[in-house]
């Protein structure tokens, strides 16, 4: 079944990682797509240690089709939406949006629901047995939802941003993590 039957309007199109590579990738962006490691550590190494993160909302709310389809939840599912900045100097470089169903915030993970300005990663990727199960990217535009929530900081928005969004297994539950690379790290030359 394709994929755009799947798809609310307002968001891109996403490719699995497996399906191949999208023509048109600056390089750059390329080596942040593809990392496997915690996106935290990573721009907090290249921030040399001025890293914060802004919560931006955090409440109950609605999905995309997609999204709803890859946490395998109904219509009426409730779930957490977190939107976060990750800064650099107090400028964004990325824009993170996790999808916490209700049925994922029990036990043990139930500490994902009051992180406030704790980076996501740093729980994520301190827990062993957390899995990544799909990683999937995407090319966003001025008519995607999330390119103008990422981008609505800055003063000359770019003609689109790459990101990505990875399907964790925390605690046994779905979690999911998008991020959206914004150009102040990509131009910034922080690379591996």
């Amino acid at each position: 079944m394709s994929s755009r039957l799947y798809r609310s309007l307002g968001e891109p199109r996403w490719l699995g990682l497996q399906e191949g590579t999208p023509a048109g990738i600056p390089e750059p962006v390329r080596q942040w797509l593809w990392d496997d490691a915690s996106l935290t550590r990573r721009v907090t190494a290249a921030c040399g240690g001025r890293f914060r993160v802004r919560v931006v909302s955090q409440n109950w709310g609605r999905l995309f089709n997609s999204e709803r389809r890859l946490l395998g939840l109904g219509t009426r599912s409730a779930c957490l939406v977190r939107e976060v900045e990750l800064l650099c100097d107090g400028v964004p470089q990325v824009f993170a949006r996790t999808l916490m169903p209700a049925t994922s915030l029990a036990g043990s993970a139930r500490r994902l629901a009051r992180l406030r300005d704790k980076p996501l990663g740093a729980v994520l990727f301190a827990d062993p047995h957390t899995r990544r199960e799909r990683v999937e990217i995407a090319r966003f535009h001025s008519r995607h939802r999330l390119f103008e929530v990422a981008t609505r900081h800055l003063r000359e928005r770019p003609d689109a941003v790459w990101g990505r969004r990875t399907l964790f297994r925390y605690a046994g539950r779905p979690i999911l993590v998008n991020e959206l690379f914004l150009p102040a790290l990509v131009e910034s030359g922080n690379r591996r």
